[in-house]
């Protein structure tokens, strides 16, 4: 079988983080999200939406009595609490958490049909309607992401069980879903399935998991349309509202053609991001060089004219969805968590099958920016949506606002974002390097040590830095041997000026470059020192001019980060400030945020308040005054006093 595969990442559990910025996060995970969802999805975090998860798993297996409770998908938040888990053994083995998962598995087991199906839901308030509305059920989303889970904890303690219920379970399904007569000739609304089915297929080696995943991809979007005969057969009705409903819409499922004559992101946002990641995994494993050309053209318009500047992907509400290129409001935003974690996924592959710089890029603004936003610092706290803009009082009483939240949400109903965050955080090893026989990429700038296999050579990179606040990375080489190969470095999209020296021997940058990153090849050897100096600075960002949202504005970044203005620091009203452009941005590490951020300060003006009166117009008149402006990293927004905040500021 051809592959596409450029690379591959380092094994989870070759990679130990030790990071100022990111050990913080993963500790956060391990002891205390990972223990208060476990509560959450046993009902026991008071004033919080109930999950009835896991009690919906103890009544599949027969253990309890009662009926469904929660979202008709609501087993995908046990499986990625159990895909959380297994991460976070891997990398911190814990005998009291793993006792609590194989009890968990134990009850999955259980709950399992003889024929392998596993869906809560239609074992206990359906088993007829089996398989009838996969448009809005998503039971192979489920099954997805409960492959998922199996595979990384068997990745995590080497055990099987759960693996081999999903097994059984993927089995079963190859048997139901196909194009041979008397099969099901469709695929789920829902994309997830696609993807977990390689990550069975790799850690099984069985390439019925592969092909099964490579047929939901193929069969997507060819005509008839699979959701419309579905719809059609059930009667015309929903599974969501009473009486007669209009026939789906395929480009909202990304059905409306198959994916391979797609060019255009359209849609729920995660379910996009997602099927990607499948369609870029199965090209990687084939070779399919006309799927990931769709991969690529995909990207580009995701990226490219539909991604907010914080690594957000999903412009509206309705339908957490993509609406039209450079249509980016900031105060309607939905910018869903899950978006950017699946952004994540789908810029990690494509860097497997081709280093380019721009997909690292993504993946760095995704996880710097909206992905910890969605976690507040104490790790009980979750953001849905990641607006740019808030009022609270326009998210408390106007209707079209009420999804933009000034604070995090204890829990959900629909909680798919949290365990999420939890997932992508203990797995983040895994997107720091990836390597093949004779170069090894640097894609994150992450302290960490790892282990990689470079032909017939070992080698432990430790790599130390004070990213995301400092430019300065310093990367350490252990080898068995002398060995010749590459060390591929990216140098972020938003450095102006980078400088390398191998042993204190300064080396010329731009005579090293390729698709973003500097390669340097050289015979190492054992202690050889690399050092890499990107120049970071606080700068203006201006938006496209046809992004209307932001005509006449300005964000903040520096190096990875992206800032806004909070209403503790700055005032009420931030929509009469303007910044002024002209005087310059000075930086200041501020120890009193939450666990210490640089802070920027700036000059600019704001409108005077003063006479107005009851006056809702008059005539005008330029009265301002001066005022100081500070800016925090946007990923911190909402985890002080509740208030205003604002990225795209007006500008003088």
């Amino acid at each position: 079988m051809n592959k596409l595969n450029n690379s591959d990442p380092v094994l989870l559990k070759n990679v130990k983080i030790e990071d100022n910025f990111w050990s913080e996060y993963q500790k956060l995970v391990k002891d205390v999200v990972i223990p208060y969802q476990w509560e959450a999805l046993n009902d026991n975090i008071s004033d919080a939406d109930p999950s009835y998860a896991i009690r919906n798993f103890r009544i599949a297996a027969g253990e309890e009595q009662g009926d469904f409770g929660g979202m008709v998908f609501q087993d995908s938040d046990v499986a990625k609490w159990l895909e959380a888990v297994g991460y976070s053994l891997a990398i911190n083995p814990d005998p009291v958490l793993e006792a609590l998962a194989d009890k968990t598995i134990d009850l999955i087991e259980k709950a399992q049909q003889p024929d392998g199906y596993l869906d809560t839901y239609f074992i206990i308030a359906a088993p007829e309607k089996r398989w009838t509305n996969l448009t809005e059920c998503h039971e192979l989303y489920c099954a997805g992401h409960m492959m998922e889970a199996a595979v990384a904890y068997y990745y995590g303690t080497g055990k099987r069980k759960l693996l081999d219920v999903m097994c059984r379970y993927a089995d079963y399904i190859d048997t139901v879903f196909g194009t041979e007569p008397g099969k099901i000739k469709g695929y789920d609304g829902h994309q997830e399935v696609e993807l977990a089915l390689v990550k069975l297929y790799k850690a099984t080696g069985n390439e019925k998991y592969l092909k099964l995943s490579k047929y939901f991809i193929d069969e997507r979007g060819q005509e008839p349309y699979f959701f419309e005969q579905e719809w059609e057969k059930r009667g015309k009705i929903s599974y969501w509202r009473p009486g007669i409903v209009p026939k789906p819409d395929e480009s909202y499922h990304q059905a409306h053609k198959p994916v391979r004559k797609q060019s255009e992101a359209v849609g729920h946002a995660v379910r996009e991001v997602y099927m990607c990641t499948g369609m870029a995994d199965i090209a990687a494993e084939t070779g399919d060089t006309e799927l990931f050309e769709a991969c690529r053209r995909l990207w580009d318009d995701i990226v490219n004219r539909q991604m907010y500047i914080t690594g957000g992907i999903g412009s509206t509400n309705h339908g957490e969805a993509f609406s039209f290129d450079y249509d980016l409001p900031n105060d309607t935003v939905y910018a869903e968590t899950c978006a950017s974690i699946g952004l994540v996924f789908f810029a990690h592959r494509m860097l497997k099958i081709e280093a380019k710089g721009s997909y690292a890029d993504a993946m760095e603004r995704a996880l710097y920016n909206t992905v910890v936003s969605g976690m507040a610092k104490d790790g009980r706290h979750f953001f849905y949506v990641n607006p740019l803009e808030v009022w609270p009082e326009a998210s408390e009483k106007n209707p079209s606002r009420h999804h933009v939240k000034p604070v995090r949400q204890k829990w959900f109903g629909c909680a798919c974002c949290p365990p999420n965050v939890a997932r992508l955080l203990t797995s983040l090893g895994e997107y720091i390097y990836t390597s093949n026989e004779n170069t090894v990429y640097t894609h994150l700038y992450i302290g960490s040590e790892a282990k990689v296999q470079l032909e017939d050579t070992d080698l432990q990179i430790t790599q130390e830095t004070d990213y995301p606040w400092k430019g300065n990375v310093k990367i350490k080489l252990s080898l068995e041997k002398e060995k010749e190969f590459k060390l591929a470095l990216r140098i972020p999209g938003w450095c102006k000026k980078a400088e390398i020296s191998v042993n204190d021997e300064a080396i010329d940058v731009s005579s090293k470059m390729a698709d973003g990153y500097a390669i340097v090849l050289n015979k190492w050897q054992d202690g050889d020192c690399i050092e890499l100096k990107l120049e970071m600075h606080v700068e203006f960002i201006q938006a496209n001019p046809k992004v209307r949202a932001d005509a006449g504005k300005v964000a903040i970044q520096r190096g990875p980060l992206v800032y806004c203005l909070e209403e503790v620091d700055n005032g009420s009203n931030l929509n009469s400030v303007s910044i002024d452009t002209s005087a310059g941005l000075e930086e200041e590490y501020d120890e009193s945020l939450p666990g210490g951020a640089v802070a920027v300060r700036a000059k600019g003006i704001r409108i005077d308040e003063e006479g107005w009166s009851n006056k809702l117009y008059r005539p005008f008149e330029h009265k301002t005054k001066e005022v100081q402006l500070k800016a925090v990293p946007y990923y911190l927004w909402g985890n002080r006093t509740p208030g205003e905040m604002l990225v795209w500021i007006r500008h003088i």
